[in-house]
């Protein structure tokens, strides 16, 4: 199984709940220029609509995901008002 690296880093959105040890949910992710659906394993459960950050492949298009919550989104704007 041959990790993706272009997907680490990148933020996401639970489209199915994660399990934790479980199983897996299901993530949508912003990644070379579209969006692409991957499996998404994490430690604890985390519920649908939960904004994640992709923290590990696992190869054959699952990742490892953590809840996270944008630092810019305190400050009043996202990353497009950034600059």
């Amino acid at each position: 199984m041959e990790e993706d690296y272009a997907v680490i880093g990148c933020p996401g959105v639970l489209l199915v709940a994660t399990r934790g040890a479980a199983g897996p949910g299901e993530i949508l992710v912003s990644v070379r220029g579209g969006s692409e659906a991957f499996l998404a394993w994490s430690e604890e459960p985390l519920p649908k609509g939960t904004t994640v950050l992709v923290i590990g492949s696992r190869g054959t298009r699952q990742v490892d995901v953590i809840e996270w919550a944008d630092p810019l989104d305190a400050l009043g704007g996202g990353a497009a008002d950034a600059g």
